[in-house]
């Protein structure tokens, strides 16, 4: 049995449908049902029944899961030891982290980790924080750079370390001269024409609550946007946005303040999986998130332990 046939079986048993499965692999659907196709014809039994709602294992694939799961837990085992052998002239890392943070930290360590190490195999999963936490508790990531602001996650199986606090600040279009004050408050953003982001995301809720609990009503020009749409958006001057004082570094085309009463802020954490060692590769990703984050110098970041 190939290693990859259990993996995409396994996966969209997880998983519950051939299309999660098929995102989480990064593979086309017709691929990973060809995968799976080929497993069944080996070994003469269908493994998962097909429906709308889904794919859930039939009885023998029921029998198979726990083994498979055995199976791929000794590849990736093995993965790890010829990683340890190999040094880092090769090797693979999996990195979690939310869009805020990919476009900012993970964007500067992943430049000088190209060129430090440019054997390691980097794979890149970008979703919310929760959902990247989720993902390294199943064991599909091997580090995460996830925010908390008052949230607690699930730590028992993780350890998170603290790396800085960054301040939420309001950017607007470079080109609006004095669109911006020295400072903004929230009832002054609440006046202003806003890009905000989808729902989803925990910097819009935090924003949400913040004009909840002051009884303020924002004034929206744009919502339900992503990261990059929502800087563009505000380079071209359709409103103003309120972003990580991380994400405006190196964008000539914008131009913030900082958000004051009340201030709003938020911790970047480095997760890990609590108990399990890191492969060479990862350790040493581990290590370039340390140091790229000692090295900062931006406003409105601050090192914890400064």
């Amino acid at each position: 049995m190939r290693t990859e046939h259990l993996r995409a079986f396994e996966t969209v048993a997880r998983r519950g449908t051939f299309t999660r499965a098929a995102q989480e692999l990064y593979l086309t659907q017709p691929s990973l049902s060809r995968q799976v196709a080929a497993l069944e014809a080996e070994l003469g039994a269908e493994l998962l029944e097909r429906g709308r709602r889904g794919a859930v294992p039939t009885a023998a694939g029921a029998a198979l899961l726990p083994i498979a799961r055995r199976m791929l837990a000794d590849a990736d085992s093995l993965r790890l030891e010829l990683d340890e052998l190999a040094g880092l002239r090769r090797g693979r890392v999996r990195l979690g982290a939310p869009p805020t943070l990919c476009v900012s930290l993970v964007a500067e360590v992943l430049a000088d980790s190209v060129v430090r190490f440019p054997g390691v195999e980097l794979q890149i999963s970008e979703a919310g924080s929760l959902v990247v936490m989720q993902k390294l508790h199943e064991g599909d990531l091997d580090l995460a750079v996830v925010v908390t602001r008052g949230d607690t996650f699930e730590s028992e199986g993780a350890e998170l370390i603290p790396l800085l606090r960054e301040r939420l600040v309001v950017v607007s279009a470079a080109t609006r001269e004095g669109s911006l004050p020295e400072s903004v408050t929230l009832a002054r953003l609440a006046e202003m024409p806003q890009v905000c982001f989808d729902r989803s995301y925990a910097l819009r809720a935090a924003t949400d609550a913040a004009f909840a609990a002051a009884g303020l009503t924002p004034r929206i020009a744009v919502e339900g946007a992503e990261m990059d749409a929502v800087l563009r958006f505000v380079e071209r001057g359709i409103g103003v946005a309120v972003v990580p004082a991380m994400v405006v570094a190196g964008r000539p085309g914008l131009t913030w303040s900082p958000l004051i009463e009340p201030e709003l802020d938020r911790t970047v954490n480095l997760a890990r999986r609590r108990g399990v060692r890191l492969s060479t590769a990862a350790a040493a990703m581990q290590e370039l998130v340390f140091e790229t984050v000692a090295l900062m110098e931006l406003p409105g970041v601050l090192r914890l332990g400064d």
